[in-house]
């Protein structure tokens, strides 16, 4: 075919699929916007209790065995009295976590403490059966969820447990906090990632009069709303986002405190990074596809609708982002010359609201969270760009295994109850699932990086200075990737050599 014909058939590709980017990015903005209108509306609760109310705390554990003793340390220090907690250790493990849970639930029936440990061997369900088969069991009205990897401060329960005085409210969300948020590079990028959807866009939907969702943990439900929402259900890998938006349809309204902190501890290695990824992108195309034309079948507003189409299809923004590696080589040799109409009508403002947004995006939150040091994350903002394309692929696998319904496990991240950085957690028998995807990342690595090259070559420094990120990105994920791989193809290349040792001495 004549390179004059392809030559519009590329670039009207590459800017569709630019303006679908550009146009999750103005989505950022109307959040900073949101965010910036409503942060102020403080919630209170509607009243005080006279008489604090029961309340259940869940604990749902899968091979925990590094972080357990911490997790039932820190629920023993909660500052609420005993004779008011029931708690509940939900445990699915299959290893020695079993009888680590064990030995920690005595402790606390020794100390005084209403606890339970609540072992499944069929883990139907994953963490969604766990917590339902643990509502059988539950004596209070209300659920305070935390997952293995998580610390709460002493106070969290007396600052939320109040704003279920009002008989509307069906869940209470806290911020997550992080234990580890310096440990790494990786980690701090993962912090930046978080706190821009926990303090920009869990605040401003919640103030705004949107649906917002529970995050999986650090949580508290009333357990009639879970009951009247239809209760967990497995059918999804984020059994959270699905059960807060059948709640809210219902009526039920949330609140989100973000100045109440529960820490946490987030992933180090680069392949638990990915398969937690993995599992939120793929579970998030699911309920989008479970709950979607539920949503807008209701008589909720139009503003609502549209924010929770919004959020639940903003993981489609990684096919496009797929999309456009491929077309990015093919337009930089056979881009048509608009002359300046192409520069000020159509690449600045597409730049700027698919690339800018994010930058502003995120250091909105972190001026929020750290109003004096805030500039300090400025020098990771490129690698938290540059992050986001490497895992494309990764997260673009995910929505199309939801899209074609490719049922997987629910795959837990390993957690190795690391605070400070001499801990050995590479020395865990735990590890994320291994795949192919960091040889097709390295792959694309090499590819940008003969983009990059060539256009500084020929001259073209401002594209080679914007693509730059994409061969940063792939290189990363999966360079950090394959060098988890590496000790156990040391390990087994030095187990062979005794043997061919040996037969050589024959």
């Amino acid at each position: 075919m004549n390179m004059d014909i392809t030559s519009p058939i590329w670039y009207v590709a590459y800017v569709m699929v630019l303006l679908g980017l550009a146009g999750y990015g103005s989505h950022r903005l109307t959040i900073i916007f949101l965010y910036l209108k409503h942060a102020r509306k403080k919630p209170f609760p509607a009243r005080i209790f006279s008489e604090l109310p029961l309340v259940t705390i869940q604990l749902p554990v899968f091979n925990e065995m590094h972080v357990v003793d911490r997790l039932l340390e820190s629920v023993a220090k909660l500052d609420y009295p005993k004779d008011k907690l029931q708690i509940q250790l939900l445990d699915d493990s299959t290893d020695e976590t079993v009888e680590i849970c064990r030995a920690g639930i005595a402790r606390m029936v020794a100390n005084g403490f209403d606890a339970q440990h609540i072992h499944r061997t069929d883990r139907t369900g994953y963490k969604a059966g766990a917590l339902e088969n643990g509502i059988r069991y539950a004596k209070g009205d209300y659920l305070f969820i935390l997952d293995a990897d998580f610390v709460p401060n002493a106070d969290v329960l007396q600052k939320t447990i109040h704003f279920f005085s009002d008989d509307k409210i069906g869940m209470i969300q806290t911020r997550w906090g992080h234990l580890n948020r310096t440990f790494n590079v990786l980690t701090r990028i993962q912090a930046m990632f978080l706190d821009g959807h926990l303090e920009l866009e869990q605040t401003a939907r919640n103030r705004s009069g949107r649906f917002f969702t529970f995050n999986g943990t650090a949580g508290i439900w009333r357990k009639s709303c879970i009951a009247d929402a239809g209760g967990w259900e497995h059918d999804t890998l984020t059994e959270d986002m699905d059960l807060s938006y059948r709640a809210q349809l219902k009526g039920w309204r949330f609140i989100f405190l973000n100045d109440v902190e529960t820490p946490a501890e987030l992933p180090v290695d680069m392949d638990g990074f990915k398969s937690q990824q993995h599992r939120w992108t793929k579970g998030s195309i699911q309920v989008c596809k479970k709950v979607l034309p539920a949503i807008w079948k209701s008589d909720v507003p139009l503003f609502v609708k549209m924010e929770a189409t919004a959020h639940l299809t903003s993981n489609f923004a990684y096919l496009l982002l797929i999309c456009l590696c491929f077309l990015i080589y093919p337009n930089q040799h056979a881009q048509p010359d608009f002359g300046k109409l192409s520069i000020y009508i159509i690449n600045i403002p597409i730049f700027f609201f698919a690339s800018v947004s994010v930058i502003l995006f995120y250091l909105t939150s972190q001026k929020a969270l750290r109003p004096d040091t805030w500039w300090k994350e400025i020098p990771y903002l490129p690698l938290l760009l540059a992050l986001g394309i490497g895992m494309s692929i990764t997260n673009a696998k995910a929505v199309i295994e939801a899209l074609c319904n490719h049922q997987t496990a629910f795959i837990r991240t390993p957690k190795y109850g690391i605070e400070q950085k001499n801990s050995d957690w590479k020395k865990s028998s735990y590890k994320a699932m291994k795949t192919l995807t960091p040889f097709v990342e390295l792959l694309f690595g090499c590819f940008f990086l003969f983009v990059v090259i060539e256009a500084a070559m020929q001259g073209r420094w401002s594209s080679a200075i914007l693509l730059l990120p994409f061969p940063v990105g792939f290189f990363y994920t999966s360079t950090a990737s394959l060098a988890r791989m590496l000790p156990t193809f040391t390990s087994s290349a030095q187990k062979q050599m005794p043997v061919e040792k040996t037969q050589n001495s024959k």
